[in-house]
This record gives C-alpha cells, structure tokens and sequence, in this order.
C-alpha cells in the first residue's frame, strides 16, 4: 500500500478571495517593470469571497492600480506621473530651448558668436532645424510685445516672460531629470552667455532663475556658474 505521507491534495480548494477587475481608462506609460514605453490599462476591483471557485459575498474593494499591457505587472496610480520616455524627451528639449531663450534675451543678440553657440545647442538638444536667425526672430518678438524695441533692452522686455516660462517649463522636468542632467542643462546656458565674455548682471540673474527652478540650491548654481567660467 501506498504511503499518503507528504502528498498534496489536488482537489479544487473549498473557499479562498478572489479580485475581479475592471477596465476603466488606458493609454501609455513608463512601466518600471520593463524600463520603457508601454501601453497600461487602468484597472479598478472587487474581493468577492469564493466556494469552490463561485464568487459568493462581496468583500470590499482593490486598486486602484495600472496594469502593464507587456508584462502584466500592476502598479500604484503615481506611476502615471513619470513621462513617458517620448514625453520626456520633448521636455528635456523644450527646457533647453527656453534656457537658451532666456540667456539670450538677457544678454542680447547683437553678437553672431553667442548666437552661433546657442543654435548649435538647440540642435544638439533634438531641435535639428533651429538657426540663428530663429532664435534671433523669437527674442526680438518676445521683446517688442513687452513694449521694448531694439537689442539692447531685451533682457528688461522679456525677462518677466522668460522667467514665468523657466519655472513653468523646468518646473515639471526637475524631479524627473538626475542631478547631473539639471548641473548640464545650466551649464549649458551658461556657456552661451560666457561666449561673448563675462556674465552681465542680467545673464547671472537669468542663470540663478534657471537653478532655482531645477531645484538646485543657490550655493551649488553659484559653484556651477564660476565652474563654466574654467575652460576645460
């Protein structure tokens, strides 16, 4: 005779918990679980307790939660405030925009040097179509709708504008971006307003608006702005 000693019964179980869900959005996000893009359903649902597998009494509720479409992983609702890796990457090229922008207006556009360095970074940024004379076009339009007309007053015309749009810009972006991407994206604008020569008072003020709003804290945008001023 056989021994039952150790051995599992195989039967169905008498009673257990079991979730139903339902759909009630999708689209697509981050999915930490894969490291990409993915499509994600939004799922809300309900404990109900079983018998022999029939869902019988209601036993509160679950979620809700985000499901990943490729892995099937589910996931606290926050999980929707990281961008999408798409997403991200227009943020991360619009903030570089608005920097240069900002730096420009600050120290003017007279000069084919600044604006032959700050095009190259636009572009390099994902922007590829971006000239000079875009950038040009877009600070003395900035300023003539403040009232200002001309180069030189530029910074005082579009600097409010300019300084509303940093935050509003880099403002989302920061928590997202590692420290060292927030230090490149001001050294960035930085060096764009050394390349005609040393910070005008403006363009340091510009820069300090910018490290404020990635969230760096005054001491280290100040190390960061002498730092630029070193060549490499």
């Amino acid at each position: 005779m056989r021994s039952s000693r150790g051995q599992r019964a195989t039967g169905p179980r008498m009673c257990g918990v079991r979730t139903v869900w339902d759909t009630v959005g999708d689209g697509e996000f981050f999915c930490p679980g894969c490291g990409g893009d993915r499509n994600y359903r939004h799922l809300t649902g309900r404990h109900r307790f079983t018998v022999l597998g029939l869902p019988l009494v209601p036993r509160g509720s679950a979620g809700p939660v985000v499901e990943c479409a490729a892995c099937h992983a589910h996931f606290p609702t926050d999980v929707l405030d990281h961008p999408t890796t798409t997403r991200f990457s227009a943020m991360l090229r619009e903030a570089v925009h608005t920097v240069t922008l900002a730096v420009l207006a600050a120290g003017g556009t007279t000069s084919r040097t600044v604006l032959q360095a700050a095009a190259a970074v636009v572009r390099d940024a994902g922007l590829d179509d971006c000239t000079q004379e875009q950038l040009y076009t877009i600070v003395e339009v900035l300023a003539a709708d403040a009232g200002h007309g001309g180069t030189d007053p530029a910074a005082e015309a579009c600097g409010a504008a300019l300084a509303i749009e940093l935050h509003e810009v880099l403002g989302p972006l920061a928590p997202h971006l590692a420290v060292p991407g927030r230090e490149k994206l001001l050294l960035q604008g930085a060096r764009i307003a050394l390349t005609d020569g040393p910070y005008s008072q403006a363009e340091r003020e510009v820069l300090t608006a910018v490290g404020g709003a990635l969230q760096l804290c005054p001491a280290d945008t100040a190390k960061l702005l002498e730092a630029a001023r070193t060549p490499s």
